[in-house]
């Protein structure tokens, strides 16, 4: 496991409480106090499985560890226990991890891992290989970073990638309409049914493998470069260039705001649906009046009220959270 030497508070207590957990019993007030640490912030529960793993590891690593002067054995009493609790008396697992990252700067972070975003809640988070990942609500991921691969099964949502370059372990994101494949670059996935999938390059290249329509033919991959834009449905393949101004409003959800540009407002009001978790429609004669403007995705009701000031509709809201978009003169 490689954890770089940039030690930070949260480090500190995280190879704290993995030295804790590998030399004794957690009293009851112990394990209060590390559920509150753990609750604290999302990332602490993957921090301290990460010293807990390294803990395995620096075994190993330990006769490197004490040729080198990185570190002392304690008095042949104390190590009747397992080396690494003497080591991390008298100097923390995160400065050893940190030694160890020079003796051992081979060795690529592992993680497995799932992550889902509730509805109308968005996430970002750091991989083990540095890969950052911006999520959005109701985005269900499967990570699996091991010594060879980095592959991300993204089941359904949206995820804007900028991962860390590593020529020798290439970047897969698979959906279940098709698979994308990096060595480093910044992309976007929206996989929001299985039969789709929506890819937007926003720097570097990616390849696009569509998964094959079932009916004996294979879909060769496509290269997609900065400001391409793949779309994959039942309808087939469509491909784009975007402009920069384009590409930006197609990535403001990162931001919590959702450009639209003449799109027809049964499309609007999906992207609202999907985003809150609530059944938004519109009657079938007003599924095709145009929608245009810049709207906070949080701001669900403003939406709504603006649509009836700009278009020719009403909005009805059923008790059950439901919400149908008419014609204002439909009896």
């Amino acid at each position: 496991m490689n954890i770089i030497p940039n030690l930070t508070a949260a480090d500190e207590a995280a190879s704290l409480w993995a030295a804790r957990l590998e030399g004794s019993v957690l009293s009851a007030a112990d394990r209060t106090e590390l559920e509150a640490w753990l609750s604290a912030d999302p990332g602490h529960r993957g921090l301290l499985s990460q010293y807990c793993q390294f803990s395995t590891d620096l075994e190993l690593l330990l006769p490197a560890l004490v040729a080198t002067g990185g570190a002392e054995l304690p008095a042949p009493a104390a190590r009747r226990r397992r080396p690494l609790l003497g080591l991390a008396a008298g100097l923390t697992l995160a400065a050893a991890a940190a030694t160890a990252f020079l003796l051992w700067p081979g060795a690529p972070a592992v993680q497995h891992e799932s992550i889902a975003t509730p509805v109308a809640h968005r996430h970002s988070l750091t991989l083990a290989d540095g890969t950052q990942v911006e999520l959005n609500a109701q985005t269900n991921l499967r990570v699996e970073i091991t010594a060879g691969n980095r592959y991300v099964r993204l089941a359904s949502g949206q995820a804007f990638f900028t991962v860390t370059r590593d020529p020798a372990r290439p970047f897969t994101v698979e959906t279940p309409a098709g698979s994308v494949r990096v060595t480093g670059t910044q992309f976007d996935v929206r996989a929001e049914s299985a039969g789709t999938l929506d890819v937007l390059v926003a720097e570097g290249t990616v390849q696009v493998r569509p998964a094959d329509p079932g009916d004996g033919r294979s879909i060769a991959p496509v290269v997609l470069n900065s400001g391409d834009q793949l779309r994959a449905g039942p309808e087939g393949l469509s491909r784009s260039t975007l402009s920069p101004a384009e590409l930006d409003d197609a990535l403001a959800w990162r931001q919590g705001r959702i450009v639209f540009d003449g799109v027809p407002l049964n499309e609007a009001l999906a992207r609202f649906a999907r985003y809150h978790g609530q059944g938004i429609t519109a009657s079938p004669e007003a599924a095709s009046l145009r929608v245009g403007g810049r709207f906070s995705l949080d701001d669900l009701n403003g939406f709504l009220t603006t649509l009836e000031e700009v278009l020719p509709v009403r909005v009805s809201r059923g008790l059950n959270g439901t919400v149908q978009v008419a014609l204002a003169d439909a009896k």
